[in-house]
């Protein structure tokens, strides 16, 4: 299911969709870092889940992260980088959000 809400979210495997959701997070987090796409942020993180179909396979899952996963690592990282917590719309939040089916991605 985590991969169909990523899909459906506008993550796919020929890119993003216009007038997606997908498409308004990719130009958010452009504006906010000045014209371009982090690697590693939500954008690139997606879409590279969502062309190849590996949500779940990398452990966030439509009940959440999975222990001992690729994303319990990039959690951990993230809530290290941020003093012990993962911040409102980091990555990870936005990725396990999306995963779920929240921020639109049913």
């Amino acid at each position: 299911m985590s991969d169909r809400n990523v899909h459906n979210a506008g993550f796919t495997s020929s890119g993003i969709a216009r007038g997606s959701l997908a498409s308004s997070i990719m130009s958010k987090e452009a504006t906010a870092s000045g014209g371009g796409v982090q690697s590693g942020g939500a954008t690139s993180t997606l879409q590279e889940m969502g062309a190849r179909g590996s949500t779940h396979s990398s452990g966030f899952t439509s009940s959440g992260i999975s222990g001992g996963s690729q994303a319990a690592g990039m959690m951990s990282r993230e809530a290290t980088a941020h003093g012990g917590g993962i911040p409102r719309g980091g990555t990870t939040s936005t990725v396990q959000s999306i995963s779920m089916g929240g921020k639109g991605g049913r």
